[in-house]
């Protein structure tokens, strides 16, 4: 249910401007409309603050899982612990470089053994020059007594097949030789090993001073809600319209009606203000607030990725909150993958806090179903229920084939929600404009319902015939007639009878290519669903094929039943937990992509481009 809103425009003494914001502000109840709103420089500078105090926040969060930074002590406030973190950040930051690029060095170093940097530059102060080359050791082999008669060459070591050696020559004198020549070395490995275990320990130095960081995320939280409080205070402030010459400010707010007595009472009691509550109208950019019973709320998460409906127009949480949690299970189509799905629902529940709330429960709703329909087409893990149970086949058991029955249960579940979603756009239709103005839709509506009653339902089953509404029937014959005139002959009220019948058969075009679309892309369903259980079948007999368990285990000793058992173990862990990383995510996908294409394009949504948000201080957020 899309909550109602009053409209509340604000003519206040710019004197008193702020006095008033803050205490709107206290209230909390107010969305302040900031459309015209410019961040100054100092905005700016203030919103990169926020970024930054939330990005400390998230690393020092993930950080107190770690037993360095236990038994820290809290700064005096959140200014000195988050300028503590940045010295410290800056600090560690600049030594991992270093340690970094001698961790570089030492590797570059250690096929050259132990030497003396010093020594190497007494002997070119002498007129000897050391070069240091790299070579594949095949191409080194090959090319050395070549070199060595212009040169001395002298080879180090051969490692991981490539040769290092040292060529030696007068100052001045180029090496022409096909081979790398590297820069010459300053340090040896171990050298370089000595100066990265000094770094570590200046890094582990500052473990203290994180640790106290740790112990600050309260405080860092506390003053990060400051700031951007006061942000939020300013772009409210600047967003007001000046006028007669800067002494009144206008400005535009939306509150619940639920809300209004709360929020009369504070306005009425505002000096220098006055104000006029009026309804939204449709040009009005109305906020948008949902408020749904409980089941339904947990599928707010699902429509909240694509959009909120239009102030004014209808909430299809409700409506396709069922459906989805069905198409879920549909898709996953195992009682044990939906068992996982439940266990992951029930672990977020009880250890993600409440900001998981709405997610477990999510999870635990299509893992619960996807149990149910799972077992009613007697699928666990791949393996078949009813064979389990001792039936010689599905078709002899009551669980449903899926295989066999389900690709036109698929497409019915999609004329259905179809149909549902053209009543909703009948009715909105109505509402909105009038009851003539839909008739063109019930038409459609009517015609597409008669045609799955009288010959889509036989087809499904020969015993839901309807005896006195079959495709013979004069029954069938009077609904598509009415049904034929209001869609080519009411389609488009208040103009001539010639301009309806050719946009009424421009729209037959366009609904029966679109609804053929629409009702073939069901057929998803039943696709996800019968890949996955192929899958998990497919790695269900892999496992027991190359272990040989599949032939019994008469004849084997315990030891190799037990390598086999482990073996076959380690192949249904890796194989099934693809299948159901991968049947999961199209699982989700899919029924979204059903919901927001198909659904929506035929209930006729409208997305909100704003929602509710409250002008409150940050504790209350």
């Amino acid at each position: 249910m899309i909550v109602k809103m009053n409209k509340y425009s604000f003519v206040v003494l710019t004197s008193k401007r702020d006095e008033f914001l803050q205490r709107l502000q206290e209230l909390g109840l107010v969305d302040v409309t900031t459309a015209g709103w410019e961040p100054s420089e100092n905005d700016r500078r203030v919103m990169m603050d926020v970024d930054r105090y939330k990005a400390a926040i998230a690393k020092l969060t993930s950080m107190a899982a770690d037993a360095r930074y236990a038994g820290g002590v809290a700064y005096a406030d959140g200014d000195e612990a988050f300028d503590r973190y940045v010295a410290a950040e800056e600090a560690v930051g600049a030594l991992q470089s270093e340690i970094a690029r001698l961790q570089k060095c030492a590797a570059e170093a250690e096929p050259w053994g132990e030497f003396d940097a010093e020594v190497i530059g007494r002997l070119r102060n002498e007129g000897v020059v050391l070069h240091f080359f790299t070579a594949q050791t095949g191409d080194y082999e090959r090319g050395v007594e070549e070199w060595s008669k212009s040169y001395t060459v002298e080879r180090v070591s051969d490692v991981e097949g490539v040769s290092h050696f040292v060529v030696i020559t007068r100052p001045g004198e180029d090496v022409m030789i096909d081979a790398q020549e590297i820069k010459p070395l300053t340090q040896t490995a171990a050298q370089a090993r000595a100066e990265i275990a000094r770094l570590e320990s200046e890094v582990a130095s500052w473990d203290k001073v994180y640790a106290n960081a740790v112990a600050s995320v309260a405080l860092l939280e506390k003053t990060r809600g400051t700031i951007a409080e006061q942000l939020d205070f300013s772009r409210v402030a600047r967003s007001g319209k000046a006028e007669a010459e800067g002494a009144l400010t206008v400005m535009e707010a939306w509150a619940e009606v639920d809300n209004q007595a709360q929020v009369d009472a504070m306005l009425d009691a505002e000096p220098g203000l006055y104000y006029i509550k009026e309804a939204p109208t449709p040009e009005d950019n109305t906020p948008v607030k949902l408020k749904n019973r409980w089941f339904a709320s947990v599928f707010e998460l699902i429509g909240s990725m694509y959009a909120l409906p239009k102030y004014g127009t209808l909430d299809l949480t409700p409506l396709f909150a069922p459906f989805y949690m069905l198409f879920f299970a549909i898709c996953l189509n195992d009682a044990g993958y939906g068992a996982i799905i439940l266990a992951v629902g029930m672990a977020l529940y009880f250890k993600g806090g409440k900001s998981m709330r709405q997610a477990s429960w999510l999870s635990m709703l299509c893992g619960g179903a996807t149990v149910l329909f799972g077992t009613y087409t007697g699928s666990l893990f791949g393996m078949s229920i009813p064979k389990m149970l001792g039936y010689e086949s599905i078709a002899d058991s009551p669980f449903l084939d899926f295989q066999g029955e389900f690709f036109s249960l698929a497409l019915a579940l999609g004329v259905v929600q179809i149909l549902l979603g053209m009543a909703v756009n009948i009715y909105m239709t109505t509402r909105t404009f009038g009851f003539r103005y839909a008739l063109g839709s019930l038409g459609w509506f009517l015609l597409l319902v008669a045609g799955c009653l009288a010959a889509a339902l036989p087809m499904l089953n020969e015993a839901f015939v309807i005896p006195w509404f079959t495709t013979s029937s004069p029954a069938f014959y009077a609904v598509a007639g009415v049904a034929l005139v209001l869609m080519l002959l009411f389609n488009s009220p208040g103009k001539n009878i010639f301009a309806n019948i050719g946009s009424g058969l421009w729209n037959t075009y366009n609904n029966i290519t679109g609804l053929l679309s629409d009702v073939l892309s069901y057929i998803r369903l039943f696709a996800i669903g019968l890949s996955g259980g192929v899958l998990a079948l497919v790695f269900n007999s892999l496992a027991m094929g190359m272990t040989g368990l599949d032939a019994g285990l008469e004849g084997m000793s315990v030891v190799s039943i037990i390598l086999k058992v482990i073996l076959a173990s380690v192949i249904l862990l890796i194989g099934h937990g693809i299948n159901l990383f991968m049947s999961t995510i199209s699982s989700f996908v899919h029924p979204m992509r059903l919901t927001f294409v198909e659904f929506f394009k035929n209930a006729g949504f409208e997305m909100a481009t704003r929602t509710f948000e409250p002008f409150k201080k940050q504790q209350d957020k």
